[in-house]
């Protein structure tokens, strides 16, 4: 029992009856009973380690998959920040512009009103150079008679 390599065996685990049942000479069913609660022992604590590690190989796998799956969202949410921002700078410029539209359609509407005004101002000044020139011809012609 003291070697450091006990043999394998297979059977069954005897109950502590059948334990009682036996010889008292029988040290060897003893012996065996012992090795195989031995190695149903260490064949049970292999499935666990085994199960252990499968659990722990799919937490890593999980935690790979959130990373994947946070890494995505978080670039998308950077992305929508970015977007965001460019939309905010997008529409100060529009507004800039359109107050600069504004400005220019007022101006030229301005300038408009003088062209016209000018045009007034020229056709008055031609009808007065017109009657000028009549009262002119009227005098004249009162003049020379």
């Amino acid at each position: 029992m003291n070697s450091p390599q006990l043999p394998q065996t297979r059977g069954r685990v005897l109950s502590s009856s059948e334990i009682n049942k036996s010889p008292a000479g029988s040290g060897g069913d003893l012996e065996s009973s012992l090795i195989q609660i031995y190695h149903h022992h260490h064949h049970n604590s292999l499935k666990l380690r085994d199960q252990a590690d499968a659990i722990k190989k799919a937490g890593r796998v999980s935690d790979l998959l959130v990373e994947a799956v946070n890494g995505g969202v978080q670039e998308s949410f950077i992305n929508e920040k970015r977007i965001e921002a460019e939309i905010r700078a997008l529409a100060s410029t529009i507004a800039r512009f359109m107050k600069q539209t504004d400005q220019w359609l007022a101006a030229s509407h301005a300038i408009n009103t003088a062209v016209k005004e000018i045009g007034d101002f020229e056709n008055w000044m031609k009808s007065m150079d017109f009657d000028c020139k009549s009262i002119n011809a009227a005098i004249r012609n009162i003049y020379q008679q």
